[in-house]
């Protein structure tokens, strides 16, 4: 028995978003590394990456000024409160995709049926025909747009969490494990980029050949930004990456035991 993939477009959009922010992030290298304080003017400054920055430093102090430990547990928690908006888009893009499988023969029959009928008045019959089909089945045909909605949430989170790890000018001052988080470190980095690349194939499997193809490149952008973005940043960066990483491989793996189907 094989088990079906999950629902593959919400997949291609969450690469691309993801392509999108790490762009945006690569974009704004050059913007203001300027401590951040609660005097910093700006609406994100002042109501996101502030509040991260202290709560880093907060963190840290419960742990002896252990800053890396701080930004795993930080990270770790904002993967945590994303998890079920995440876990709540896999199960509907799922329950999507079983129904779009069982309306399936309906449909190419009606496609066939007016395959040779290009007139308006055909045309909207159609339209209507697919719209009875779809609510027969309890179908709602935008719903799957609904997927990009945990992915645009977490996106300010993420930015003012980033920012606020580049602006908090006491991490660069302490070390974590081996590294100096205000040093770039080349093992980190390298580590980072495997994470992400794992974590891509990760999310293939099972996935159509076709759609697979289709989404080889943009598998690849991701890794290639995060390992040229840590190689001109503090090592506080690929930490946090890297933990994202790792995470959205066991989430990933959690939602495909969860809600795929035998087949």
């Amino acid at each position: 028995m094989e088990k079906t993939s999950i629902f593959t477009s919400v997949k291609k959009y969450s690469f691309i978003l993801g392509i999108l922010l790490l762009t945006l992030l690569s974009g704004c290298q050059a913007a203001t590394n300027d401590p951040i304080n609660a005097n910093s003017t700006g609406f994100f400054d002042h109501y996101f990456v502030y509040p991260f920055s202290e709560l880093i430093k907060w963190i840290a102090n419960l742990f002896n000024e252990n800053y890396g430990i701080s930004i795993i547990l930080i990270t770790l928690v904002i993967r945590l409160a994303l998890m079920p908006f995440i876990l709540k888009q896999t199960k509907s893009s799922v329950q999507m995709r079983d129904k779009m499988a069982v309306i399936k023969p309906d449909m190419d029959a009606l496609q066939e049926k007016y395959s040779a009928k290009k007139d308006r008045e055909s045309q909207m019959q159609m339209q209507q025909e697919m719209m009875q089909l779809y609510q027969k089945h309890n179908m709602n045909p935008l719903a799957s747009l609904a997927g990009c909605l945990p992915m645009l949430i977490q996106m300010p989170l993420l930015i003012a969490f980033y920012y606020a790890i580049r602006r908090t000018p006491e991490i660069a001052t302490h070390s974590f494990l081996w590294f100096d988080l205000g040093q770039t470190d080349i093992i980190l980095t390298v580590i980072a980029v495997v994470i992400y690349f794992v974590q891509f194939k990760v999310s293939q499997i099972g996935m159509d050949p076709k759609m697979k193809q289709q989404m080889a490149i943009m598998g690849l952008i991701s890794p290639a930004m995060i390992g040229f973005i840590s190689l001109s940043a503090p090592a506080a960066l690929p930490l946090y990456w890297a933990v994202g990483g790792l995470f959205m491989i066991v989430q990933t793996l959690i939602a495909r035991k969860m809600y795929t189907t035998n087949k």
